[in-house]
């Protein structure tokens, strides 16, 4: 699979604040990399680097294997984005937006292309409404629409679904998936754990612009299997599970043990059968994966 973004070692302070400490990782083809991080982590600072919006202090940023700094022009052009709110004309319409925007990136649509892109972003029909009649989630879309009307290569996106309603929330999620399953690149930023779980492939979690960790979904933010065990005597069955192999660490409270295990180790039919043998008789058996936020907290805090 091919490498979309490089970047290496880079850095921007701000006076005595360090926004991006070092940063490198890198994006693939038709991967969606979630930024993720708190305010202030420095997720919005280096896709302003990525989009030439502010100058790094060092570091070597290549996109589709081209220098950002040498090839500009050229990789921007297959470059779409938002960077948090779409910058609108209010008084005109979707589709005047649309054709203006259009005209900006150098392309000739015809009127059934530009309608089609916004069929395809749910407002066609209301492509002749104007743009201070739409909801926040409508020109959010719209917005997502006029980053595509070149036809991108790479879409980046800050903070997508920032101010936006649930509906608008499920919205701009289930476009970004669509846009994914086409094959495109996309980098997001984001603060909402539950979106970067539900739309990325890929996350590099960020820290006052350190990344603490970064790689596929799954293993960067799901490493254990919890067990979750239960009985009428606790003490009993806590006895019995100590003798009981397989898991890498007990944790007991009042009401279950929490039983560790490396993923996909964990099974729960050995577990009950194991503790009837041992006279323990069970009220509660659940296998349960290590939340998103449970991995982010755990990795920030530190």
């Amino acid at each position: 699979m091919s490498t979309i973004i490089q970047v290496k070692g880079l850095t921007k302070d701000f006076k005595e604040i360090k926004a991006v400490d070092d940063l490198s990782f890198q994006v693939s083809a038709g991967h969606v990399y979630g930024f993720l991080g708190q305010n202030g982590a420095g997720k919005s600072t280096t896709i302003r680097m990525l989009l030439t919006l502010i100058r790094p202090d060092s570091g070597v940023i290549e996109i589709f294997g081209m220098n950002l700094e040498k090839h500009r022009k050229e990789i921007l052009r297959k470059v779409g984005a938002i960077i948090e709110k779409p910058d609108l004309y209010k008084y005109l319409t979707a589709l005047e937006n649309l054709r203006i925007f259009a005209a900006i990136s150098g392309v000739k649509l015809s009127e059934k292309q530009l309608m089609d892109q916004l069929n395809m972003v749910g407002l066609a029909e209301r492509a002749k409404s104007r743009v201070k009649t739409y909801s926040q989630g409508m020109k959010q879309r719209l917005g997502i629409a006029t980053a595509l009307v070149h036809d991108p290569e790479l879409i980046i996106l800050d903070e997508p679904t920032n101010g936006l309603d649930p509906v608008g929330i499920a919205e701009i999620r289930e476009l970004i998936k669509n846009i994914a399953a086409e094959g495109r690149t996309i980098i997001m930023a984001s603060h909402l754990l539950d979106e970067v779980e539900k739309v990325c492939t890929h996350v590099g979690i960020l820290k006052m612009g350190d990344l603490l960790a970064a790689g596929k979904v799954d293993e960067v933010l799901v490493n254990e299997d919890i067990v979750e065990v239960g009985a009428a005597n606790i003490q009993l069955l806590e006895q019995t599970l100590h003798s009981l192999n397989g898991y890498t660490s007990l944790k007991k409270n009042k009401e279950v043990i929490q039983l560790l295990y490396p993923v996909g180790t964990a099974n729960l039919e050995n577990i009950n059968e194991y503790c009837f043998k041992n006279g323990v008789v069970l009220n509660h058996l659940q296998l349960k994966k290590k939340s998103l936020e449970t991995k982010f907290l755990e990795l920030t805090n530190k």
